[in-house]
């Protein structure tokens, strides 16, 4: 074996070791943001509580716990976003240039702070229209009896997938930084785009035309903004391939 050769399975068994620390430090990070979420769990159930006007049921010991682990687990998932990000970027950043440090650091904080924001925009649509749609088609027809483990495995459909389509921006962002992407694919594509986001919106709310199209135009937004952010990267890669050219 030669000493290239050898230094070579040096360097990747000293990245795969650097990688697994960070791993380490991000899943210990998750385990006390977890037992500090089931800390406060009563207090953070009962936040979701006083949005409804409804007496919850359980129909066996394990609802409540159920439900206790999954809040836990959300709360703890949302506060190490930021931390996973954070040693992505700092595992990577040997790598970078101090230009392209100083331009990628700020994706950590906006991968939480959109992950963040499409939580609460998918509870508000949740708690603010599609549970009062919901509720208004029984108008007294049926008896109701709201069971514990359903109504939260429907907030959470309901929610969950808002935090992952907030992050399409910053995906937007990264791929055309990694010359993967362009504005105009994503405007060529567009209607293909917002043909998706229909079917998302209609997955994820009731069948109804009106309510399928509120959910959908902030989706729209999302898309045009994610278009808008890619052009800002693009240009800023064309300039500075201009610069490198004529300093060449």
């Amino acid at each position: 074996m030669s000493a290239k050769t050898s230094e070579k399975d040096m360097n990747l068994v000293g990245h795969l070791t650097e990688l697994r620390n960070r791993l380490i430090v991000t899943a210990i990070w998750f385990v006390v943001a977890f037992l500090a979420s089931f800390t406060f769990i009563r207090d953070i159930y009962a936040f979701f509580e006083n949005d409804i006007h409804f007496q919850l049921t359980i129909t066996s010991p394990a609802d409540t716990i159920w439900i206790f682990f999954t809040m836990a687990g959300i709360v703890a998932i949302a506060a190490t976003l930021p931390l996973l990000a954070l040693q992505v970027w700092l595992f990577i950043k040997p790598a970078l240039t101090s230009k392209e440090r100083k331009s990628s650091l700020p994706y950590v904080p906006a991968i939480f702070l959109l992950f963040v924001g499409g939580l609460v925009f998918g509870y508000f649509i949740f708690i603010k229209l599609i549970l009062p749609f919901l509720l208004s088609l029984n108008d007294g027809m049926f008896n109701e009896l709201f069971t514990v483990d359903r109504y939260f495995k429907f907030l959470f459909r309901m929610t969950l997938p808002f935090a992952f389509l907030f992050e399409i921006p910053i995906i937007a962002m990264f791929l055309t930084s990694l010359g993967l992407l362009s504005p105009a694919f994503l405007r060529k594509v567009r209607k293909y785009a917002y043909f998706i986001l229909l079917i998302v919106g209609a997955l994820v709310t009731p069948p109804d035309v009106v309510l399928q199209v509120t959910v959908a135009i902030p989706m729209f937004i999302l898309y045009e903004i994610s278009i808008y952010l890619s052009a800002a990267v693009y240009r800023k890669k064309e300039r500075k391939h201009r610069e490198f050219m004529e300093q060449s």
